[in-house]
């Protein structure tokens, strides 16, 4: 009897704990960005600037309805990419769309919808951080939004944004 009461004390105990503890990131999915796309949709082609330079009329965001991967709907997720700042408060980045490749909407055109998230990050990330590679934890959505740079299939709500080395 003694025993029992002790093992109950000792779970209880633990799930106290564990619902209090920060979340690490065993507790997200790590997606690459091919996970972002469904399987048997082929994303256009990466182009050179040069290719845009000599054809700007191809400057336009491809395929706007782009599917989407709906399963991964409310997930918690980590996914590495490049910032794009869209507001910034205070020296810190609290919007930003999340590309797979540098100079994406800045440089050469955005990518399908499917390969771009919209992130909110009231906590902020420091602007001059912001040109290198971050890591992104946080709840995904797979909700549209058409934005002035691009339209995203993916909205994230970030829990953490690190340097992508960290």
């Amino acid at each position: 009897m003694m025993k029992s009461w002790f093992l109950s004390i000792a779970a209880m105990a633990l799930v106290a704990v564990s619902s209090v503890s920060p979340a690490t990131a065993s507790d997200y999915r790590e997606l690459e960005w091919k996970n972002l796309i469904p399987e048997g949709y082929t994303p256009p082609p990466v182009r050179s600037q040069a290719y845009y330079d000599m054809n700007p009329e191809a400057m336009g965001q491809p395929e706007l309805n782009a599917p989407v991967v709906a399963a991964l709907d409310g997930q918690k997720v980590r996914i590495p990419g490049f910032v794009v700042q869209l507001q910034a408060e205070d020296s810190k980045v609290t919007e930003f769309l999340l590309v797979p490749y540098e100079g994406a909407c800045i440089h050469v055109p955005p990518p399908p919808p499917n390969q771009v998230l919209l992130v909110t990050y009231p906590e902020g990330y420091p602007i001059r951080q912001a040109f290198n590679p971050v890591w992104v934890e946080g709840t995904i959505k797979v909700e549209r939004a058409d934005g002035e740079l691009a339209v995203v299939g993916y909205q994230l709500e970030a829990a953490t944004v690190t340097p992508y080395g960290g």
